[in-house]
């Protein structure tokens, strides 16, 4: 499944509307800890068709990352039903990011 790019525009509908698990990755193109975050994300991606990725440029969307303080980036954060149940600060492996899906099915 491929990376959906998030915004205030669709942020309420394709992530807290959502019928399925929705993991979102806060990040910035100047941050370096993204740059190695996001081949990560994109790969568990591809792995995972259950559950909607996609990403949020916090220089773009200030105001959705005030709204789920997001003071580090990048941050990780699964949302289910519209509501917020896992958070992953700095960079983690596919293992973490399957880890996380999996204990929050």
């Amino acid at each position: 499944m491929s990376v959906l790019k998030f915004d205030r525009t669709n942020f309420t509908t394709e992530v807290l509307n959502s019928d399925k698990p929705v993991f979102v990755d806060f990040w910035a193109s100047w941050c370096g800890p993204c740059k190695m975050q996001s081949p990560i994300f994109d790969a568990v991606a591809e792995e995972n068709e259950d559950v909607v990725f996609g990403k949020v440029n916090v220089d773009e969307e200030q105001e959705l990352a005030m709204a789920f303080g997001v003071s580090t980036i990048p941050t990780l954060i699964l949302f289910k039903g519209g509501e917020q149940i896992a958070r992953l600060v700095g960079v983690h492996s596919e293992d973490d990011l399957q880890e996380t899906i999996d204990e929050n099915k």
